[in-house]
């Protein structure tokens, strides 16, 4: 079970998840070793699933983004995700409610790749895309709010 200085954690390592051990417990006024042991717990639980750098897609000059919708029939969804999966330009595919059944959240260098890849996904269903203009709120953590 979760308290107040688990949250407080994992509000920090999720602004900067480099911070160091000992930086989390001055923040928290802990000792090193009961931070490290909160990490270690968090991990074994499955909260903290990883850690990873923020990138900016622009600078790879990915800046063709867009969400792709897609309609795959049950009995398709196994061959789907096979074929999604090792699409490095596929940043996340999530299940969805509604008129189609998968959300595609892709990048790439120029329109005629997404193109390529939208004709690819027919295959398995109708598509829609959505495409991204600007992202006023990138994506973040979850943060506690800690009274």
């Amino acid at each position: 079970m979760m308290d107040k200085n688990d949250e407080k954690v994992l509000n920090l390592i999720q602004t900067d998840g480099r911070l160091s051990v000992k930086r989390i417990g001055q923040a928290l006024s802990l000792s090193g070793p009961a931070i490290s042991q909160r990490l270690a717990n968090l991990k074994d639980e499955g909260i903290i699933r990883g850690y990873r750098a923020d990138i900016d897609l622009n600078k790879l000059d990915l800046s063709v983004r867009a969400f792709v919708q897609v309609d795959v029939s049950p009995d398709k969804k196994s061959r789907f995700y096979e074929f999604v999966k090792p699409i490095s330009n596929v940043l996340e595919c999530n299940v969805v409610t509604g008129p189609y059944s998968m959300l595609l959240k892709v990048a790439f260098q120029v329109p005629e790749e997404l193109d390529d890849l939208i004709n690819k996904l027919q295959r398995f269903g109708k598509t829609n895309t959505l495409m991204v203009f600007s992202t006023p709120v990138r994506q973040r953590g979850f943060f506690y709010e800690i009274n």
